[in-house]
């Protein structure tokens, strides 16, 4: 009975975030209830709440998002210049999946990953 799993994400500045998930990567926004924000890209659905303390550099957020095509998504990440977190560089891993990922104007996590 299970459909999908939506994450909900905590932003200090939402439009810092829509800047980065609308602009930079590509992401529509299916609603905005001021402290409450919807976002959709194919198949993903991100929601991020308003959380103003939050500081970034102690926040856990992380995303598992699998994909197709992961060498086009990450060269075309790299042409926009949405930084690759410095850890996460696209590369084989030993669990069968190739990887890469970035971290959002709050620091949650986003891994995006592909089946090798």
């Amino acid at each position: 009975m299970l459909l999908t799993i939506i994450p909900k994400l905590p932003m200090r500045d939402k439009s810092a975030s829509k800047q980065f998930y609308i602009q930079g990567l590509g992401f529509s926004e299916m609603g905005d209830y001021g402290d409450y924000l919807l976002l959709k890209k194919e198949a993903i659905e991100l929601h991020l709440f308003e959380f103003t303390d939050l500081n970034p550099f102690e926040n856990d957020g992380q995303v598992y998002i699998r994909t197709t095509e992961i060498e086009a998504l990450y060269q075309d990440l790299i042409d926009r210049k949405i930084p690759i977190h410095p850890n996460g560089p696209l590369e084989n891993k030993p669990w069968g999946q190739k990887e890469f990922s970035l971290l959002d104007p709050d620091h949650n996590l986003l891994t995006f990953g592909e089946n090798l």
